[in-house]
């Protein structure tokens, strides 16, 4: 069986449009994804990368682009749920960090639900430490709790070592995708995800 991971931080639109869509690729393939958390902004200074935003600006109609193909993303996927977040760029530390500590704590797939949504379907400004602990504790987890433990050494060291392995095998922003060793980028590469998987456990 191929490995299938996920390389993500919440503050990518696109992360969580990919995560949205990412259930009905497993439940195809009867593959699960693995979801790693890295931090973006580290993931852009090891390789000297921008975010559209930045490295976009001033040039015509691209941004406008990008937005066109998330309205087709979501218009081919049907999906329902989705804001940009008016408070965007989020300062993303506290919560990737937050991710690692759920991992600890075994509340990883309902704290990565969560915070995805409070980003980009019920958006809110999640990198301020008050709204984050509210909108944890609104989801039923211990906000303050995870937010201590996101401070703890063993968590940072853990993201951090992340996001450098990720860089390590090529990835240069959110969403990537790792099918064994192969590296997809983007959202728009769900298909090809697909059919990677499929590919390599054929027998």
């Amino acid at each position: 069986m191929a490995k299938v991971e996920f390389h993500f931080d919440f503050g990518s639109p696109n992360a969580y449009l990919a995560h949205l869509v990412i259930p009905q690729i497993e439940k195809r393939t009867g593959i699960r994804f693995e979801y790693v958390p890295v931090l973006l902004g580290g993931v852009f200074k090891l390789t000297n990368n921008r975010s559209p935003a930045e490295s976009f600006q001033g040039i015509k109609n691209k941004l406008e682009y990008q937005r066109l193909e998330i309205q087709r993303f979501i218009r081919r996927y049907g999906i329902t749920r989705f804001a940009f977040n008016p408070f965007f760029p989020v300062n993303t530390l506290t919560i990737m960090r937050g991710a690692v500590a759920a991992q600890v704590d075994g509340v990883f797939a309902r704290y990565v639900d969560d915070v995805f949504r409070h980003m980009w379907a019920e958006p809110k400004k999640m990198d301020d430490p008050a709204v984050v602990r509210a909108a944890l504790d609104e989801s039923g987890l211990d906000g303050a709790r995870l937010i201590e433990r996101s401070q703890e050494p063993a968590v940072k060291e853990r993201l951090l070592a992340n996001t450098q392995k990720s860089v390590e095998r090529g990835t240069f922003g959110s969403p990537t995708f790792f099918v064994g060793d192969e590296i997809f980028f983007g959202k728009d590469r769900l298909r090809e995800v697909e059919e990677e998987i499929f590919g390599a456990t054929l027998p």
